[in-house]
Order: structure tokens, then C-alpha cells, then sequence
């Protein structure tokens, strides 16, 4: 459907109320929101309880947290129609917080707009109108202490595990969806279940009508519901840290010269606004950040390539995680990505083992390598990392295969490796100084606590000199 003629047709998108309950089992999150002229909905989070401790769920800090969650679950319903107005009728928020919202909506829809074709500036793609009243409540005094991992069963937040087990018995794993990979990573890692913190999240049944129908559609901001959530359940279980395993390479954007990123809410950028935002306005003294924000998909696939007991039960494939059990469907951009960098570890025998079969070989993979690679229109819209990485990744396997070289790789040494000076020197063996970073590379920009980063440098000092 055309931006222009339904955002037109519907011009209002209201946010009616939300609520939060228990019983013995759960904790409930319900949301209510209208398109209006076209439809009412009911979105649902729930927390299974288990044995946890729970704050008094009835207190305006948790209100105002949930309230704030519904702002950017209304992300998924909104994208319908994309209404000029977003009314608040259940709240409110002051000029500087609906700055904040118009931000992380237009960013984290930047994928969505390039995909529908819709050319807008972020000023006049949406506009707030709070009917509500504002929660009133004091900063907590209270002192957290402790860990949440959010765990989503690939090689990011296996790596962070394991480098933080030091604190495990002061720390919760954390995942949405019964995913059995997440759940099995975590009890590898020496979870039991009941220290696995499980979360739904339940979309009304008229969003995929409306979807079928042919509505606007595409990518939301899924990180930034995970970023509210887990703060809400690290306070209410008195947990200071909720722990990330976003890396560096999440900055790149998916089209050169444009700020579209497929995983804008796992950027630096929306971690820092995120700590800014809830310190002003949720006051919970939570802290939210990413332990891998210092390194790269390449340094996290050095570090996981020697975690063997994780390699046949890890996925990452968003396209297998809809089929049961979860598999690699092979594919997918996020299967030849995670096969590519991962390949100057384990080619190849370790490699074809995880996978199945040598992804190197498969000719119908031809058009996701060479945009993975950065010599396609875009990279992928998959959570995937630089092109630099995947290069680099490339021509390590290429320089130290001695066989004839499989068809993607014969692929790239004819067509792209004179095509990068530095990745050419190196094949050649004229090491530079660019390369010996590679491995060695810690950016200091991120939010660790001094005691995690402490961790994280000797980590990778010690793989670099083994």
C-alpha cells in the first residue's frame, strides 16, 4: 500500500492504556492501542515467575518502566499505517522525550522505510500528543548488585557467558521465546532453568491479518523492546547490570552514505541515548550496556572458535529459528556470514561438521556472498558484520588453503582481492599495521564497568599470544 494515501486514511494511532498484574505462575504486561477507522489491539509480555524474587510490581518506578516498554512495542502496530499523530491517551511525555521516541521510531524503522520506498525526514514522520498524566515517583535509593544476560542462542552472548562465569552465582540468563538453543547454551554454561529468566511476548492476531492484507511492514527496533524489558526485570529481581553482547561491528550501516542499519538498537548510538534516557527518566540505577561493544564479529569468532562444547548446539539463523527443532537453513545471509567468519578458526573439517556441508561450495549463495563482501547495492539486512571482516575472513582462508579452492572463494580471488590494498599485501605475505589490529583491536568507546573490561582486554591478549 502506498505511504502517502494510507498514512492519509489513518491519521491516528492511540496508545488507549496498559496494565500490570501477577497471578502464581506469571507476570503479566498488557498493552491497548487503536488504529483509528481500522482496528483495535492487545499486545502481551508475560514473565514466568519460577522461583525469582520479585519487587512489588504495584510501585509508580514500575509503572512508569512499563509504560515506557509500551511506547516501543506500539512500534509494531504503528508501522501499519505509520499515523502522523501518536496519541498518548495512558500517559505522558515531555518535548525532550518525544525526541527521544521520534529518534529510536525513525532510526530503529530505517530498514522498514528503505524497503517501503518511504523518503520523509524524522521531524515530520511522526507526531506526539500526550491526553495522559505523568507517574510521579522518586529515584530509587536502593543499591542493585548483579548481572542479567540476555541470551539469544548464537555466538555473541555464548562468548559472554563464558567470560563472565566468575559471576554466575550472582547472575540471571535472560531469554524471550521458549528457544530451546537459547535455553541449551545457557544450561552448558551452568544455568538451570530456574535461573533462566523467560519472557512471550504475545502480538494481537489483526497484526498479521492486517500484514496478509498487505499493510505496510518490516523490521522494527526488537532490541530496544529487549532494552526495556530487561531493565523492568532487573529491577524488580534487584539486578544492577543487564549485560548486552553487541559488538563494534554492529555500527556499520546496511546501505554506504545512508544511516540505515538493520540493528540500529544494538548500536553504540541507541546504547548511549538508552543509559541517557533511563537515567533521566526511569531512575531505576540499572545499567545497561554491551560487554562485546569494545570488539568485533572477527575477535568474538576467534574467541568462540575454541568454546567447542557450544559449536553443535549454537544457532544463529533467524530463518531456522521458525522451524522445530532450530536449525541452519543454509540459506540465508546470517548462515554464509557466521560460516565466513568464523572460517579463519575452524576451516574446514570443525567448520563442515557445525554446518553440514562446506557453504564455500554452494554456487546459489553467489549474490549474499558478494554483498556480504560489499560489492553488492547493500549489505544483507541480517545482523551480520563489516564488509572489512568479511573480507579479511576471505582471504585468511584463501592464503592458507593449499587444495583447489571452493566456489565462492575462487569467486572472490578473481574478482575482488586486487581490489583491497591492504587485504592484497597481506595475502602476499607484507604484513602492515593494519592487519596486526586486526585481532588486537579494542575500542574504548563503551560503557564497561572497569572490572569487565579488565576481563575482556586480557581475553584477548591472551588468544593473541597463545
Amino acid at each position: 500500500m502506498d505511504f502517502n494515501n494510507i498514512r492519509n486514511t489513518y491519521k491516528k494511532f492511540i496508545y488507549k492504556n496498559y496494565k500490570i498484574y501477577e497471578d502464581n505462575k506469571k507476570i503479566y504486561l498488557e498493552y491497548n492501542y487503536e488504529i483509528q477507522n481500522l482496528s483495535e489491539f492487545t499486545h502481551k509480555v508475560s514473565i514466568l515467575k519460577k522461583k525469582f524474587k520479585f519487587k512489588d510490581i504495584s510501585s509508580n518506578i514500575v509503572k512508569n518502566i512499563v509504560f515506557n516498554l509500551g511506547m516501543i512495542e506500539a512500534i509494531s502496530y504503528f508501522k501499519l499505517v505509520c499515523s502522523k499523530e501518536f496519541i498518548i491517551d495512558c500517559g505522558y511525555i515531555n518535548k525532550d522525550q518525544e525526541k527521544w521516541y521520534k529518534k529510536i521510531i525513525y532510526l530503529g524503522l530505517g530498514e522498514f522505510r528503505y524497503i517501503n520506498k518511504i523518503e520523509i525526514e524524522c521531524e515530520n514522520f511522526v507526531n506526539f500528543v500526550s491526553n495522559g498524566k505523568d507517574i510521579i515517583f522518586e529515584e530509587t535509593k536502593e543499591n542493585l548488585d548483579g548481572l542479567i544476560i540476555p541470551v539469544g542462542g548464537g555466538k555473541d552472548s555464548v562468548v559472554t557467558m563464558e567470560l563472565l562465569k566468575k559471576y554466575k552465582n550472582n547472575s540471571y540468563v535472560f531469554c524471550i521465546g521458549s528457544k530451546s538453543v537459547s535455553m541449551e547454551c545457557a544450561n552448558i554454561a551452568g544455568f538451570e532453568n530456574n535461573e533462566i529468566i523467560e519472557v512471550e511476548r504475545i502480538f494481537d492476531e489483526n497484526l498479521l491479518k492486517l500484514n496478509e492484507k498487505g499493510f505496510l511492514n518490516g523490521h522494527v527496533p526488537f532490541s530496544a523492546s529487549v532494552a526495556f524489558i530487561t531493565y523492568l526485570i532487573s529491577y524488580l529481581l534487584g539486578k544492577k547490570y543487564v549485560v548486552l553482547s553487541n559488538e563494534d561491528s554492529a555500527n556499520e550501516s546496511n546501505i554506504i552514505g545512508e544511516k540505515i542499519n538493520h540493528q540500529y538498537s544494538k548500536t553504540i548510538e541507541f546504547e548511549n541515548d538508552f543509559r541517557n534516557y533511563a537515567k533521566k527518566y526511569l531512575k531505576a540505577k540499572v545499567e545497561y550496556f554491551s560487554f562485546l561493544r569494545p570488539i568485533t564479529e572477527l575477535q568474538i569468532a576467534m574467541i568462540f572458535s575454541k568454546l567447542e562444547k557450544y559449536h553443535i548446539v549454537f544457532k544463529s539463523c533467524n530463518v531456522g529459528s521458525k522451524s522445530k527443532p532450530w536449525k541452519w537453513c543454509l540459506k540465508c545471509p546470517k548462515c554464509l556470514f557466521v560460516f565466513i567468519i568464523l572460517s579463519p578458526f575452524l576451516y574446514k573439517e570443525k567448520l563442515i561438521k557445525i554446518f553440514g556441508e562446506n557453504l564455500f561450495e554452494r554456487k546459489d549463495l553467489l549474490n549474499i556472498f558478494i554483498e556480504l563482501c560489499g560489492y553488492g547495492e547493500i549489505k544483507p539486512f541480517e545482523c551480520v558484520g563489516t564488509y572489512s571482516e568479511v573480507r579479511y575472513s576471505i582471504t585468511s582462508v584463501i592464503k592458507n588453503e593449499k587444495n583447489d579452492l571452493p566456489f565462492l572463494l575462487q569467486y572472490y580471488k578473481e574478482n575482488f582481492l586486487n581490489k583491497d590494498l591492504d587485504l592484497l599485501n597481506f595475502y602476499n605475505d607484507r604484513i602492515n599495521e593494519k592487519d596486526v589490529k586486526r585481532l588486537s583491536y579494542f575500542n574504548n568507546e563503551n560503557n564497561l564497568p572497569k572490572e569487565l573490561e579488565t576481563i575482556l582486554k586480557k581475553t584477548i591478549d591472551n588468544y593473541l599470544n597463545k
